[in-house]
């Protein structure tokens, strides 16, 4: 995904991964995969070599990174909502103003995706892998509180930075060329999502009272 310019025309295309630098949080990694890619193209065109490239969207689901530390959007979220409900906390910060969109797909329609292009893609021209729909940063926010049951309040602090403001792709090529397709609601992986993570919570505190 950050293979894309900082500037690109909403839903992003495959077509439009050269028309400028990637954003610049984010510019080494998105030039090297843009290299992986020019690669692929011309292996192929030498020697006939097969690679597919695929563009997934953020990704998300269960076995993620759940530190703060290291951690994306929502297993952050996750966190930083599971641990004010449990503690009672009055409020939670989050970054941005909430107004910024971003795309999620969820994990297991990654591995599908992978799979199909695996079996049924034979061109080198990259493929977007996601569910074609958004959701501004505030209304996942609420959404995961809603899951959660955290009845506090939500405090949206507009001095930390948001990245580009809408990232959504056109997940048509993906569809017609070897017929994938995201099944899984986005709620419904939420809640898959939040339920590992309760139960990894659980089962490290046994590990660490039976240690």
């Amino acid at each position: 995904m950050c293979e894309y310019p900082e500037v690109t025309p909403v839903p992003f295309k495959e077509s439009y991964v050269w028309n400028g630098y990637p954003v610049p949080s984010n510019d080494a990694y998105g030039l090297s995969k843009r290299s992986l890619l020019a690669q692929s193209i011309a292996y192929n065109k030498e020697y006939g070599f097969n690679a597919i490239h695929l563009l997934p969207i953020n990704l998300y689901g269960p076995r993620d990174d759940f530190s703060l530390e290291n951690s994306h959007v929502i297993p952050a979220l996750i966190i930083k909502f599971h641990e004010a409900k449990v503690n009672n906390q009055q409020s939670v910060e989050v970054w941005g103003s909430g107004e910024a969109s971003r795309e999620f797909v969820y994990v297991k329609d990654t591995a599908e995706a992978i799979f199909l292009a695996t079996m049924n893609y034979n061109k080198p021209e990259p493929v977007n892998i996601g569910t074609g729909d958004e959701i501004k940063i505030k209304d996942l926010a609420y959404l995961i509180a809603e899951i959660v049951d955290y009845k506090g309040e939500i405090i949206f602090d507009k001095t930390k930075p948001e990245g580009q403001l809408r990232r959504k792709l056109d997940v048509s090529l993906a569809l017609n060329e070897f017929g994938f397709t995201a099944k899984t609601g986005f709620k419904e992986g939420l809640i898959q999502t939040i339920n590992w993570y309760k139960k990894e919570l659980l089962h490290t505190s046994c590990n660490e009272v039976t240690h």
